[in-house]
């Protein structure tokens, strides 16, 4: 994610086009709304306390409610990036908090929003 370890915004190419390569895979039969915000985002996958979380970073904190309001397109989207059935189907629709240094984070397995410190994809630390 946006994180020391990641590359910077515009180096991130290589990340926006396997992101658009799981739109048009994924969502290709979503409406043109929810495909048009999706490209404004980066996706990624986590483990937090051993679990495979997707993590959809939004753009914005509009972008991350409007995603969290319609969830049902995501589910399975660990399931059909991982092939492990064995994991919950858990997604974060998360904004930077610049005012607050922080990620803020939709949770679908719980439905609330929580704050992260950090996001990378090895490891996830709560606040």
């Amino acid at each position: 994610m946006s994180d020391a370890q990641t590359p910077r915004n515009k180096d991130r190419s290589l990340e926006q086009a396997l992101t658009n390569k799981i739109i048009d895979d994924y969502f290709e039969n979503s409406e043109s709304w929810l495909r048009a915000i999706l490209r404004m985002c980066f996706f990624s996958l986590a483990q937090i306390n051993g679990e495979s979380v997707f993590i959809v970073e939004c753009p914005n904190q509009a972008v991350a409610k409007r995603l969290s309001r319609k969830t049902y397109p995501f589910r399975g989207m660990v399931y059909f990036l991982t092939d492990n059935f064995e994991d919950r189907d858990r997604t974060l629709f998360c904004y930077k908090d610049e005012r607050k240094g922080n990620w803020r984070c939709f949770d679908t397995s719980t439905n609330t929003w929580q704050s992260f410190s950090k996001l990378q994809s090895s490891t996830t630390q709560r606040e």
